[in-house]
């Protein structure tokens, strides 16, 4: 089993702890994990499975990350080490620029207090668009609770761990791995028949290669979308979705999305229920960052929950 430590600097404000909360949504996500100083997650890149575990040493001006990788799919080809600061820039953001809508919350007096409250936290990417595909279809209609307890059993059955080391959480199934499931057993972890039939679908679509996802980050928002929603069990919210979380459009603000409704509501006390033609006049007044907005009023609706996180 490969070990390799290398560092990385990210420009700050950055804070690793609220960047991993935006990622991990709920604390018995059992994909994301967080001990309160270190973020690990089990990956596979291409065909090598390796655990990672990633902590912040620093933090003005410059903030500084330690990464340790460990498992089998760690050599000392330095392309190991490309592909992970790749993968690592976008799940945590490192490298977006923030100033633009830290200049726009400056004059919006409903978001200022969220912009200095979380101050350092980055959009977050799941690692493939795959992974975002089935956050998506998993959590279609349920509550985040029960979706992440559902994703966490799909991950606990199909996801390969053993070569990652015993320390690292369950990793997330790869295309290949969930191509080979059976609906039947999809079902006896929770899912419906639709649902577990979509995921295979998609899912062995993707390992055979008749529809290349990652080939969505080079098309514009529209087309993405069309593709998107020519897919079995892929609607606007999940599309919307998708598009923030997987793709990285910071502008999308789920207009479906009942949570972020809920958050809106909750945090600006808005008078009449927001329906999804207000939710779109709100992005477009936050325009390009109503998806970060996103992103801060769930670190909002975490705070009290959550002990880990120090909001300071």
């Amino acid at each position: 089993m490969g070990e390799r430590h290398f560092e990385m600097e990210v420009a700050a404000p950055f804070r690793l702890d609220l960047t991993v909360w935006v990622l991990r949504r709920r604390a018995h996500n059992a994909v994301d994990d967080w001990d309160g100083l270190s973020y690990r997650r089990a990956l596979v890149l291409g065909a090598r499975p390796m655990a990672l575990a990633v902590r912040q040493i620093g933090e003005a001006p410059v903030a500084v990350l330690s990464v340790e990788m460990s498992g089998a799919g760690v050599t000392h080809d330095a392309a190991v080490e490309v592909e992970v600061r790749r993968v690592l820039d976008r799940m945590l953001g490192l490298s977006v620029d923030l100033t633009g809508f830290y200049d726009l919350a400056e004059l919006d007096e409903r978001l200022a207090p969220l912009a200095k409250r979380f101050r350092g936290v980055r959009p977050t990417r799941f690692p493939t668009v795959f992974e975002a595909v089935v956050n998506a279809v998993v959590c279609q209609q349920l509550s985040l609770d029960v979706g992440v307890h559902l994703l966490n059993r799909v991950a606990g059955r199909y996801a390969v761990t053993e070569e990652c080391g015993v320390r690292s959480p369950c990793g997330f199934p790869t295309p290949a791995q969930l191509a080979v499931a059976e609906v039947v057993e999809l079902r006896s972890l929770g899912l419906s028949t639709t649902k577990a039939r979509v995921l295979v679908d998609i899912a062995r679509r993707v390992s055979e290669g008749d529809l290349n996802l990652e080939f969505l980050a080079d098309l514009d928002d529209d087309h993405a979308s069309r593709i998107l929603l020519s897919l079995a069990g892929i609607g606007r919210w999940s599309t919307e979705y998708i598009l923030l979380r997987g793709l990285g459009r910071l502008h999308v603000l789920p207009g479906d999305d009942v949570g972020a409704r809920n958050n809106l509501q909750r945090r600006f006390a808005l008078g009449a229920p927001l329906d999804y033609d207000a939710m779109a006049e709100l992005a477009r007044s936050w325009w390009p960052y109503g998806g970060l907005v996103y992103f801060h009023l769930l670190l909002d609706s975490l705070v009290d929950d959550v002990e880990q996180m120090e909001v300071v």
